[in-house]
């Protein structure tokens, strides 16, 4: 049996996954990514590795994805996080047609086709008003804690005007509700659906069509799927549990099964130690997310 690994080294977390060859998930780990990448790569990796009874020594390939996929020492194998989500979406939901990434720092939007390679993608990454930063600042400004993002939006009864256009104008706005005696819970909710909005456009700009699969540490909170679902007026799909945080992992090892299974034999060395680590062994092409 191969056993294979994917690491997605985000810019807020960190999460490792191991999987057999049938695609069952054997281990996970996640941490914050703080600034040493290769060293919270390596120990998520190990952890994940105690948590399916494992060592380093049984593990046939490596992959990694996300921002910090250059500086996983180890890897055998990088692949962007559009490709890695792609795949990981479509093992967990097969029909899935456009993926919805919504991270710390960036919003993901790709449309796949009926094969499930990435046919058109858009990025929001130069304002936080359209990530998961936006909602913690939001919820910290107010005295509360990340986990208290969700039961707060649940709570709410109502919404109030948030453009969420700039982060800058989006906390104005937030500090102005205060003041104005505007329930957290209300305001908390009005954020999320201000990111409902914010993708709901980035989807478009991709010709989105069902099944629509959302991923992403922020889809660990239900409003913020509930808010998808009304916006889009269409179900979609969100992994369970936890899994929509680990999706980039998941698809990463997946994909790692993948190249071992084409090369017929476990590699000589990671990438990082061989003398061209291009990456151009993605079935999809580093940097391109398509064929």
């Amino acid at each position: 049996m191969s056993t294979t690994a994917g690491i997605d080294v985000g810019s807020t977390y960190t999460k490792a996954v191991i999987v057999g060859d049938d695609g069952r998930i054997l281990g996970r780990a996640m941490s914050p990514t703080g600034f040493r990448l290769d060293d919270v790569a390596a120990q998520m990796f190990d952890r994940a590795l105690t948590e399916a009874g494992l060592c380093r020594a049984d593990i046939d390939y490596v992959a990694s994805t996300g921002y910090g996929r250059n500086q996983v020492s180890f890897r055998h194998l990088k692949v962007t996080d559009l490709t890695a989500h792609a795949y990981g979406a479509r093992r967990l939901f097969p029909n899935t047609r456009t993926v919805l990434d919504v991270g710390g720092q960036t919003m993901k939007a790709s449309r796949l086709d009926a094969d499930g390679w990435v046919q058109s993608f858009r990025l929001n990454d130069k304002c936080a008003a359209g990530t998961g930063a936006f909602l913690e600042k939001t919820v910290r400004y107010m005295g509360y804690q990340t986990e208290d993002i969700g039961p707060l939006a649940i709570a709410a009864a109502n919404t109030v005007p948030i453009s969420g256009v700039c982060a800058v104008f989006a906390e104005s706005e937030v500090i102005n509700h205060l003041s104005q005696g505007v329930p957290a819970s209300e305001i908390m909710y009005s954020a999320i659906i201000s990111l409902v909005e914010r993708s709901v456009q980035l989807l478009r700009r991709v010709r989105l069509e069902p099944e629509f699969t959302l991923v992403g540490g922020i889809l660990r909170f239900e409003a913020m799927a509930e808010g998808m679902r009304r916006a889009l007026g269409q179900p979609v799909n969100v992994p369970p549990d936890d899994l929509a945080q680990f999706n980039g992992a998941l698809g990463a090892a997946l994909l790692a099964q993948l190249r071992l299974s084409r090369l017929g034999s476990a590699p000589l060395a990671p990438e990082a130690a061989r003398p061209d680590p291009g990456g151009s062994a993605m079935p999809a092409g580093e940097g391109t997310a398509a064929r």
